[in-house]
């Protein structure tokens, strides 16, 4: 099984699957979602592709024999790009560890969920075990979104992305806001002309660095501690003889479980408010771009402990309780009324030059899915 399961794993890093919606020159899905698709057709599985303008997600199904409950596996086929990167789709195996892009985040984990489907499919369960490989998490999650809203639904859910051993039940989410500040254009030669967008900005920036100081005082989340904000990217000018009229500041809020987008998007209108006390001269909008809510889940659900307990008993540790920094497709499935845990195999340097997954916690993770599968869907 080891042997078999590493050699899935390499095949689907061999795969370039790097996520358009990052770079217009991107890969995408297809021919990674075809292989799963192809790979798990082969073994007698029910197997359907749900698309998202072009961008397909793979949902398989180890049918049960009715009477019982259901579970959903999770995890995402693209990647992030390759800049940088020698050979990013050759995998390498060097001291223990399997290095290329996607091994760690998270092609091992979706070899792990392949394996453990086509174990349940031999168990005679009564419940199903569904499996939802899908597109863009890495970006906009049109592939959970999309699957969840083709009707696929579980009384549980394990989101399998990588966790090094721990089990986790809390993420943070985030909101995005664009701030345009307003000036006016005017020739560079005429000062009583022009109005200076981008140094009006500055008033704004000072108020972020203030609320940042705001957010490290605060209690915060027991497993995530307090949220964070940041300014992005900012943009604003057209040439060097003339006065700008705009200047937009993108703002990222990371957010906690009891933050919204609505407090979120209140606290940068705030620091607009008092700079426009502060500065007569000062206008600007704020506006909410996108946003994606935090994760929690009681860590007495039976889910989690369940996965926990398997864990230990297959490890010989029972393993942390702990949450993530970095947002996941658990709060989609979270908010579709899915109680929903995180467990996966081990690795690092996800999104870099290195990216690594420990070989023998792919078959450990395999071990620990099939085993909460058989135990939860009997």
């Amino acid at each position: 099984m080891t042997s078999a399961l590493q050699e899935l794993t390499a095949k689907l890093v061999s795969i370039n699957s790097t996520n358009p919606s990052l770079s217009p020159a991107a890969a995408g899905e297809q021919e990674i979602a075809a292989f799963v698709a192809d790979w798990c057709r082969d073994r007698s599985l029910d197997v359907r592709i749900v698309d998202a303008d072009g961008r397909p997600s793979v949902v398989a199904v180890a049918r049960g024999t009715g009477g019982g409950r259901s579970l959903i596996l999770n995890g995402h086929l693209d990647t992030v790009g390759v800049d940088g990167m020698d050979d990013p789709f050759l995998p390498r195996i060097d001291g223990g560890r399997m290095y290329g892009r996607g091994a760690g985040d998270m092609k091992a984990s979706v070899a792990a969920m392949m394996v453990t489907l086509a174990s349940a499919r031999t168990m005679a369960l009564r419940g199903d075990v569904v499996m939802t490989a899908v597109a863009d998490e890495e970006a906009y999650s049109v592939g959970t979104t999309a699957v969840l809203d083709s009707g696929v639904t579980a009384d549980a859910a394990i989101v399998t992305e990588p966790t090094n051993g721990d089990v986790l039940v809390a993420h943070k989410g985030f909101v995005w806001a664009d701030v345009i500040a307003r000036g006016r254009a005017a020739h560079g030669s005429r000062p009583e002309d022009g109005l200076d967008a981008i140094t009006k900005m500055g008033a704004f920036l000072q108020g972020l660095e203030q609320l940042q100081a705001e957010l490290d005082q605060r209690k915060g989340d027991p497993l995530l501690g307090s949220g964070s904000v940041h300014a992005s990217v900012i943009a604003g000018g057209r040439e060097m003889s003339s006065y700008p009229a705009t200047c937009r500041l993108g703002v990222e809020r990371r957010t906690v479980p009891g933050e919204t987008a609505r407090s979120a998007i209140s606290e940068l209108e705030d620091i607009a408010e008092r700079c426009r006390r502060a500065d007569p001269g000062f206008q600007a909008t704020v506006d909410l771009t996108f946003e994606r809510r935090p994760f929690s889940i009681d860590t007495g659900h039976e889910i989690v402990e369940l996965v926990r307990a398997v864990a230990a008993r297959t490890s010989g540790r029972r393993p942390r309780i702990s949450g993530s920094a970095g947002w996941m497709d658990a709060a989609l499935l979270s908010r579709r009324s899915i109680p929903t845990v995180i467990y996966g195999p081990a690795g690092g340097d996800f999104h870099g030059d290195n990216e690594w997954v420990d070989v023998a916690s792919i078959e450990a993770c395999a071990e620990v899915l099939t085993e909460v599968a058989k135990a939860y869907c009997a």
